[in-house]
C-alpha cells in the first residue's frame, strides 16, 4: 500500500523529475500539467497523469488534489500560475504545499500566499557544487536539520597524534565525536574515551551546527 499520495502539478524537467522518483518509492502521484506532451512523459510512471489547467480550482477539486497529503507546485516560470496553485491548494485546505521559485522574489510572493516550502533548485545545485569545490577535509554530511548536521570528515595533518580531550573539539568547533572508523574499514568505532590519539588513517564522525564547521574547513582554518 501507497504510504502518501502527492500531487505534482507542473511537469517540466524538474516536475516529472520529482514525479518519478516518488513513483519508484510507493507513492501514489498525481501529476498535471496543461501541455499534453509533458503529461505523456510521466504517464507510464505515476498513479494518474492528467492533463489540465492548475490554475483552476473546479478542475483540481474534479481530480481530487484534496486527497493528496502533500502538493509540489513545479511550474516555477510564471509567478501567476505558480500562486493561483498555491491558493487553490490552500482552499482545498493541503497542509503541505512545497513550490519552486526561480528568484529571491518569486519565493517572498509564495511564502505569501501560504506555501510551506519554498526552494530555488538551480541556486541550490549551485551551493551544493560549489561546497564540493570547497571541501578541503569533510568527506561527507548529512543534514539532521537546517542548522545541524553529522559531518565525516579526515583530520587535518595537526591533529595526528593528539587526543580529544586535547582537541577539545567541542570548545573550538561546537561538535560532539560520535565515532571514528578506519579509512581502510566501513566499522563505525563508538566505543572510544577522551584519551583517544587520532591517528592518520582515521575518518572522524561528528555532529555539528554544519555552516559554522564548513566555513573552518572551506576556509582551511581547522587547527
Amino acid at each position: 500500500m501507497a504510504t502518501k499520495t502527492i500531487g505534482v502539478l507542473g511537469l517540466g524537467i524538474f516536475g516529472s523529475s520529482i514525479a518519478k522518483e516518488l513513483s519508484e518509492f510507493d507513492c501514489e502521484v498525481i501529476a498535471v500539467d496543461l501541455d499534453v506532451s509533458n503529461v505523456n512523459r510521466v504517464e507510464p510512471f505515476v498513479t494518474e497523469a492528467i492533463q489540465g489547467d492548475i490554475t483552476d480550482l473546479e478542475f483540481l477539486e474534479n481530480i481530487g488534489i484534496e486527497n493528496c497529503d502533500v502538493v509540489v507546485v513545479a511550474t516555477g516560470t510564471s509567478l501567476e500560475a505558480s500562486v493561483l496553485a498555491v491558493m487553490n491548494c490552500k482552499k482545498l485546505k493541503i497542509h503541505t504545499i512545497i513550490a519552486k521559485a526561480k528568484n529571491k522574489m518569486f519565493m517572498e510572493v509564495l511564502t505569501a500566499v501560504g506555501a510551506t516550502t519554498v526552494i530555488r533548485p538551480e541556486k541550490e545545485m549551485g551551493t551544493r557544487v560549489a561546497k564540493s569545490l570547497l571541501r578541503r577535509n569533510i568527506t561527507d554530511i548529512v543534514d539532521l536539520d537546517d542548522q545541524y548536521a553529522v559531518i565525516e570528515f579526515l583530520p587535518p595533518v595537526k591533529w595526528i597524534n593528539q587526543s580529544l580531550e586535547e582537541l577539545d573539539l567541542r570548545k573550538r568547533y561546537e561538535m560532539n565525536v560520535i565515532g571514528i572508523r578506519k579509512k581502510t574499514e566501513r566499522k563505525l568505532d563508538v566505543s572510544f574515551g577522551p584519551d583517544y590519539v587520532i591517528q592518520s588513517n582515521d575518518i572522524i564522525v561528528g555532529i555539528a551546527e554544519s555552516e559554522i564547521f564548513e566555513r573552518y574547513d572551506y576556509l582551511n582554518k581547522l587547527r
